[in-house]
């Protein structure tokens, strides 16, 4: 058993979940693992061979699954990596490289060479949205734009907000789903089987508990490439007035979007993504 897992049995179900979700996928797609320095690394890449280069970048407690949605339309224009994040629910390696040095960004230079990508666009979202944003400080040469779904890293992390929200957890499944759709924002109906999806995976899988390290102003105005970013404005793990106050302070050329009423669980942005993303 991976020690990212609470148990072999919640280990085999999040694997079993995702291979489902893989043996769906919309499109044609290549499994590609690629030996990196924290471990084997898998990626799901779509369309032609020929279109504009996209590494997108999924957040914690996820996998490559998070994209089934967009993949369609994004890789009729764009060639699509979707990348397992190592040390999360998907079929990469289990190893977690430290989030306060420069070992992430030297696993995605990895990623990347194995690839054959000398440059890209990146799609971030959360914890995916914090790993292409500093991969954009530290390798500028590398990120041709930078697309950003509540992005993790900008603005201050809220524990209480997210431990009053995360207190029913304990209580089995019942607890887990009350604190996913609190989490999330997902409290519509129509949202229950991801909040269902959400809550199964978190009942085996042991997610990253640390702080993100925090961008700092020099970082941000370091970003010359043209910058998207959407956030919900009822966001329970970070404080997304300020993450779009940072941004609009020192990057003033991105596109910031605040959403109302939506929290963490940002949804639907695929087309404006897109549209972004083909913009250059």
């Amino acid at each position: 058993m991976s020690t990212i897992y609470r148990s072999a049995a919640g280990e085999r179900e999040a694997l079993l979940r995702y291979r489902a979700a893989l043996e769906a996928w919309p499109v044609p797609a290549e499994h590609v693992r690629v030996p990196t320095r924290e471990g084997e690394t898998f990626v799901l890449v779509s369309g032609p061979e020929d279109a504009p280069p996209v590494v997108a970048l999924h957040g914690s407690g996820a996998n490559s699954s998070v994209w089934a949605g967009d993949v369609a339309a994004w890789s009729r224009h764009l060639r699509v990596h979707a990348v397992d994040l190592v040390g999360e629910p998907g079929l990469s390696a289990p190893s977690r490289p430290a989030l306060d040095s420069d070992a992430v960004a030297r696993w995605l230079d990895d990623v990347m060479a194995g690839l054959g990508l000398s440059r890209a666009a990146f799609v971030g979202m959360s914890l995916g949205g914090w790993t292409a944003l500093d991969h954009a400080v530290r390798r500028p040469d590398r990120v041709e734009r930078l697309a950003l779904v509540c992005p993790g890293g900008i603005g201050r992390q809220t524990p209480l907000r997210l431990a009053r929200a995360l207190v029913w957890t304990p209580f089995g499944r019942w607890g887990r789903r009350r604190s996913v759709r609190a989490v999330l924002g997902l409290h519509d109906a129509g949202h229950a089987p991801l909040v269902e999806e959400v809550a199964a995976t978190f009942g085996g899988f042991r997610p990253r508990t640390e702080t993100l390290p925090v961008f700092s102003d020099t970082d941000l105005r370091s970003l010359a490439v043209p910058v998207m970013a959407v956030m919900g404005d009822k966001d329970l793990m970070i404080d997304s007035a300020d993450t779009a106050r940072r941004l609009r302070a020192h990057v003033p050329h991105a596109e910031v979007t605040v959403l109302p009423g939506v929290g963490h669980a940002v949804l639907g942005q695929g087309p404006a993504v897109l549209d972004f993303l083909r913009a250059g």
